[in-house]
């Protein structure tokens, strides 16, 4: 019996390194996914619907909202943005992983719709070194440094809330642990509740068999 995936919720502050960790659990988890957004956006050069986005018209979007078919969304710069829950339903059902890396507002919209996920909350070893990552990235203006630094603070003070927090000193090493999280959630009783319930009943047939034959 295929035991039904996972839905991993990975979140943390500028410069914590969430987005390797996700290429890098990608890479070393076959039966993991990334969660595909929806978005009223127009799609920019190269990118493809179903695989970047699910490219959708805002009236579409809004109906969304309406029938409660997102596990969360945002307005950002006029445009919507989104986690449709039957994309990641169908892929759970299928026995994958999915991963979603979003921000703590919209980890806890899902939280309060998707409670069985599970939520991580990744940071760097300390502010010194999220200070020096974000400088050595060499893309952004002092301006928007010191922005993603407060915006950084605030973000950290969310990290209660979560299920697991995960020290991102080195890649390898927080990849790893990201990954046995999953792996013992995949194992938890309350997740396996028809794998037992089966097992139980081939334990009683078998039993029955037994005495009768």
């Amino acid at each position: 019996m295929k035991v039904r995936g996972v839905l991993l919720v990975l979140s943390g502050p500028s410069g914590a390194g969430k987005g390797t960790i996700c290429q890098a659990l990608l890479k070393s988890r076959p039966d993991m996914c990334y969660s595909v957004s929806a978005t009223t956006r127009q799609p920019r050069a190269g990118e493809k619907d179903g695989v970047n986005y699910f490219f959708i018209s805002k009236d579409r979007f809004e109906e969304m909202i309406q029938n409660d078919e997102l596990l969360e969304y945002a307005s950002v710069y006029g445009n919507y943005y989104g986690t449709p829950r039957q994309y990641v339903e169908e892929k759970l059902s299928q026995g994958c992983d999915v991963v979603l890396e979003i921000d703590p507002q919209g980890a806890m919209q899902i939280k309060k719709k998707f409670p069985e996920g599970v939520f991580v909350f990744v940071v760097p070893p300390s502010p010194e070194e999220l200070s020096d990552r974000i400088h050595k990235r060499g893309t952004d203006s002092q301006e928007v440094i010191d922005k993603r630094l407060s915006a950084a603070a605030a973000e950290l003070a969310c990290a209660s809330k979560y299920d697991y927090l995960v020290v991102n000193d080195q890649v390898d090493v927080a990849t790893a642990k990201v990954s046995a999280i999953i792996t013992a959630e995949k194992n938890r009783v309350a997740r396996n509740c028809d794998l037992i319930d089966k097992v139980c009943q081939s334990f009683l047939l078998a039993q029955k068999e037994e005495q009768h034959g």
